[in-house]
């Protein structure tokens, strides 16, 4: 330490012992013309477990109950929300930022496919490029007066996971599964991760859970017994819904008619997202 020090570390450039460390800053700023209220992040341990057909149907249910929904799918090599919504169209950028596009119900959508030339091309990025781009979808879009945004989180506890949580102000998390053990271990390490970063956790929704047949009503486990109760009870998590296995939901997402899917699955989780101070 210099005898002349004035302790004002900040504007100064010795390298010495005493210099004061601050923890490093990784928020990304939110574009001057964006407005979004509440950020909810939708993660799962492992892919294919249905996470953006849930990201898809909380934004349509957010929408139906007169909010303004948005979604940011931050799957980057493996955007489907655009098909899910049924958009072939290309997002618009000018000099103030990129515009989302917007589907028939009004819910603004940012995926990587929207500005691909071909949305068949793949993307071979390596991991830094992907969650920088993550980033540029919250900087760069322009997102006007969005109540509810979802993201679309790709599955694990990688880059792209951990830039959002770090750079995002994310006001929680919705953690999918289903019913294997095997997909529940890997669960805990989400919620693990999220417990970690201090990012809270609004409940868990499993997804096919069970069949229910067309004619007795009865409900079979195809994937065997569930540990969700368990898992729940272990982590203090709420369980907010129960999915079925159902042909149609899979019908309306290859169609990209998602936002005309029948029943109230969702609206206990919507009610618990309107609560949120």
């Amino acid at each position: 330490m210099s005898e002349n020090c004035s302790h004002q570390c900040d504007s100064c450039t010795e390298n010495c012992d005493s210099r004061e460390s601050k923890p490093h800053d990784f928020s990304a700023p939110l574009h001057q013309a964006s407005r979004v209220k509440k950020v909810i992040g939708v993660v799962s341990g492992k892919g294919g477990v249905g996470k953006s057909l849930v990201t898809s149907m909380l934004a349509v249910t957010m929408q139906r109950r007169g909010h303004k929904a948005a979604i940011l799918d931050a799957d980057i090599t493996g955007p489907s929300i655009p098909k899910a919504f049924g958009i072939k169209e290309k997002a618009l950028g000018t000099p103030e930022g990129i515009y989302p596009l917007s589907t028939k119900t009004g819910i603004d959508i940012m995926s990587i496919n929207l500005l691909l030339e071909n949305e068949n091309d793949p993307v071979v990025w390596r991991g830094p490029i992907i969650a920088n781009m993550v980033k540029q979808f919250w900087s760069e879009v322009i997102w006007e007066d969005v109540d509810y945004m979802f993201i679309d989180m790709p599955p694990g506890t990688g880059d792209v996971p951990l830039t959002v949580f770090q750079s995002i102000k994310v006001d929680g998390i919705i953690v999918v599964t289903s019913p294997q053990a095997l997909v529940g271990m890997i669960v805990e390490k989400a919620v693990n991760m999220a417990n970690h970063m201090s990012i809270p956790i609004l409940g868990v929704v499993e997804n096919m859970s069970y069949f229910e047949c067309g004619n007795c009503g009865e409900k079979h486990q195809i994937f065997g017994e569930s540990n969700l109760e368990q898992m729940a009870s272990q982590y203090a998590l709420p369980i907010l819904e129960k999915l079925p296995i159902d042909p149609a939901f899979a019908k309306i997402c290859d169609k990209g008619m998602i936002e005309l899917f029948k029943g109230s699955w969702f609206e206990n989780t919507a009610e618990k997202l309107e609560a949120l101070s």
